[in-house]
């Protein structure tokens, strides 16, 4: 029973995992500060309170809402948002772009009604599998198949 237990800690994604969220917990605490140290003051100062708006609050009927907690947390949430973003997804779908090859073209995926019989056929067919009717092969299904144009 350990030992199923120590391979499924021991097995890499369960590891990579654990270090993905370690290092995403220490980049939300970076952006966090900075949001608070930096970017919530100027806007404290751009719409007219003293520096730091986080504290703000408005009370109806004894209750108070702390409204610029949230504020505080939205902003360090689109800063994280963005820099994930623009730091990581971007540059790795551009990787992803670059090292992905090129699908085979499936010359059979491509269908079209027989004109004679009205069954479904290849594109490329030159001829009806069901009632054996020579058909003229769609060019452009030609065209992505890379087949020789055949001469009749």
């Amino acid at each position: 029973m350990l030992n199923g237990f120590k391979d499924f800690i021991l097995r890499g994604n369960v590891i990579s995992m654990a270090i993905g969220l370690a290092v995403g917990a220490a980049f939300t605490a970076v952006v966090t500060g900075f949001s608070t140290a930096f970017i919530t003051p100027l806007i404290g100062l751009a719409t007219g309170s003293v520096g730091d708006f986080s504290t703000a609050e408005f009370t109806v009927e004894g209750a108070i809402f702390p409204y610029g907690k949230f504020l505080a947390a939205a902003i360090a949430f689109l800063i994280t948002a963005a820099v994930l973003y623009f730091c990581v997804v971007v540059p790795m779908t551009k990787v992803q772009n670059r090292f992905a090859k090129e699908e085979a073209v499936d010359i059979k995926a491509a269908l079209r009604d027989c004109p004679r019989c009205f069954s479904e056929i290849p594109a490329i067919a030159s001829r009806c599998g069901h009632c054996t009717s020579e058909v003229e092969p769609e060019s452009e299904a030609l065209s992505l198949s890379k087949l020789p144009v055949q001469q009749h």
